[in-house]
């Protein structure tokens, strides 16, 4: 290797140690403050609660008073909101830290694990292919990964004439390409990649629970697979499908 490349070859891994160190600090913080922050906001959320008792004794309650239970009630919502949020940015930190037992699993089976973990799984039909092809895996955080997907699925689906998810997966080379596809409440297509940073949402506050960390935290987890994720709608009201392209276990 001639003096030049050696020095190029260097550089570069001069550069991955580099990134390696700052995604460890970058994972070391987003756990210290998303596990730190946690007590002091259950303490928000009980105190606000016992105020709101308090007030509501009063009966009946002068305007003022009644506008301070108002207050109350405000204060205890949205720090439950950010409670769900620091749960978000805890599970994601998890998955990026946690060590990885690589194994050959079988996807057909995790889909159906994560399936009969969802609240209202029944209330949608399901398409599931079988079999499917094996995938090379850290069987845990792929369930994790597979519950938030079916459970979007689920959960856009909601309200649906035509509720139906569809999972399928092929092997294509030394990759399984994986397919969740609903046919609910769909999105802009031209603000796909938006949907898989954290606490991003492309629909109305309160149409749909949560708080907008489920893709981002399946991003993480395939990242650390080497697999890739993306999602596609033909637009509001169409449907969604959420794809993959994951590590085939070996033959």
């Amino acid at each position: 290797m001639s003096p030049e490349l050696q020095h190029l070859s260097a550089e570069r891994d001069a550069l991955r140690a580099q990134l390696r160190s700052l995604g460890a600090a970058h994972d070391e913080l987003l756990h210290a403050v998303s596990h730190d922050l946690r007590a002091p906001l259950r303490h928000v959320v009980s105190y606000a609660g016992l105020l709101r008792e308090v007030l509501a004794e009063v009966d009946p309650p002068p305007q003022p008073l009644g506008e301070a239970l108002d207050f109350a009630a405000t204060l205890q919502r949205s720090a439950r909101h950010m409670g769900q949020m620091l749960d978000g940015l805890l599970a994601i930190s998890r998955a990026g830290r946690a060590p990885l037992h690589l194994a050959a699993v079988d996807l057909q089976a995790a889909v159906r694990a994560a399936q009969a973990r969802l609240p209202g799984a029944s209330g949608v039909r399901w398409a599931i292919q079988a079999p499917m092809p094996a995938v090379q895996a850290d069987a845990a955080l792929l369930e994790q990964l597979l519950e938030q997907l079916l459970g979007n699925a689920v959960k856009f689906s909601q309200g649906s004439a035509q509720a139906l998810v569809q999972v399928s997966a092929r092997r294509v080379g030394e990759q399984v390409q994986m397919e969740v596809a609903d046919q609910g409440a769909g999105f802009d297509p031209a603000r796909a990649d938006s949907l898989f940073q954290v606490f991003q949402s492309l629909h109305r506050e309160g149409d749909f629970p949560g708080v907008g960390a489920g893709l981002a935290l399946c991003r993480r987890i395939a990242e650390r697979h080497g697999a890739r994720i993306a999602a596609d709608s033909p637009g509001a009201g169409r449907g969604c499908t959420v794809t993959l392209h994951w590590p085939a276990a070996p033959v």
